[in-house]
């Protein structure tokens, strides 16, 4: 959350201030650009009926904002990482342009939702990346636990945001696995951006990871007991494949 802080804490004063939250993230500085012009944010009613959202902000750079909490951090981070949001446009449009809106999206549209509302990154060492990919809780999270503060884990997800801001133990991120390897190196927007392939992204790419369990993230982990819940640290089941970046 730390990398959002201080312009959350701006957008927050406007809207008190009687701002919309639209107009409140129009008013922040910032140079996006869509292939259709400079990115803006509108009221929420904007986008004519019929319209799909992602279509809409494709072809007109507009980003239809409710007053909620779950349309302001969608503004968030795209002030934050807009390449990759712009990126995730491009897909979901383009997606759309060729096989129109239908009863389900595909599995190209649905990974790129799930990023889009629930995804995260993860820059870590690689025996953490092991012991995540195995949901060997323990080894992650305890006998690993010095690894930590050579991690470093960003939220993406505007809807894993909202959650964060009540978390709940169970609260869970779907953590993007690159292709080729073990996400080891430093991630911006940029490179989060590049990782977004077609048809990697058709594979639906993610692992879940339970982010209370992070060390830092809630003081009650600090109590190792804190894991044994197997209702949220789940193990992989015996006929689940192991994802293999």
């Amino acid at each position: 959350m730390a990398p959002y802080a201080a312009r959350a804490s701006r957008l927050t004063a406007k809207i008190v201030e009687g701002a919309s939250v639209s107009e409140a993230l129009s008013d922040e500085p910032a140079s996006i650009a869509l292939a259709s012009g400079p990115l803006q944010f509108v009221p929420g009613n904007s986008a004519p009926p019929g319209e799909a959202y992602e279509a809409f902000i494709h072809r007109s750079a507009c980003v239809p904002t409710r007053d909620n909490l779950h349309d302001f951090f969608n503004g968030l981070v795209w002030l934050h990482y807009p390449e990759t949001k712009r990126r995730l446009n491009e897909l979901q449009a383009d997606q759309i342009a060729r096989d129109g809106i239908g009863a389900t999206r595909g599995p190209l549209r649905d990974a790129l939702t799930l990023f889009d509302e629930n995804g995260a990154v993860l820059d870590a060492p690689r025996p953490l990346w092991q012991a995540l990919l195995a949901r060997d809780w323990q080894g992650l999270f305890v006998t690993h636990r010095p690894l930590w503060r050579e991690a470093r884990l960003l939220v993406f997800g505007h809807a894993l945001l909202e959650k964060l801001t009540v978390p709940r133990k169970a609260t869970t991120a779907h953590v993007l696995i690159a292709a080729g390897d073990l996400n080891s190196s430093a991630r911006d927007d940029a490179t989060i951006a590049a990782l977004l392939h077609p048809a990697h992204l058709a594979t639906k790419p993610f692992t879940p990871l339970p982010v209370l369990g992070v060390p830092g993230w809630c003081i009650q982990n600090e109590n190792f007991s804190f894991y044994d819940d197997s209702e949220v640290f789940r193990p992989r089941r015996g006929a689940e494949p192991s994802p293999t970046p």
